[in-house]
């Protein structure tokens, strides 16, 4: 199965600097940025390894990925234009 990789640097190459500061001065955001890795990479374990699990529950786990997404970048944008 083809897996499609998110990882957040991937996602917003233009924010890298900015995910940097905010990981090690926001522990909101520094939370919020190792959850989405964590959902990342066990959704992606399951679909590189094939793992029978249902559909509902990868489909949640993306879910919470993009809602977790979203927020960070409205953080990123933020902080961004903040500066």
């Amino acid at each position: 199965m083809q897996v499609e990789h998110h990882e957040l640097h991937r996602e917003f190459p233009e924010f890298l600097d900015v995910m940097q500061v905010l990981r090690t001065s926001d522990s909101s955001f520094s939370r919020m940025f190792d959850e989405y890795h964590s959902l990342t990479n066990e959704v992606e374990r399951l679909e590189e390894d094939d793992v029978p699990v249902a559909d509902f529950t990868i489909e949640e786990m993306k879910k919470v990925r993009v809602r977790l997404k979203d927020k960070m970048y409205r953080i990123l944008v933020a902080h961004k234009n903040s500066n």
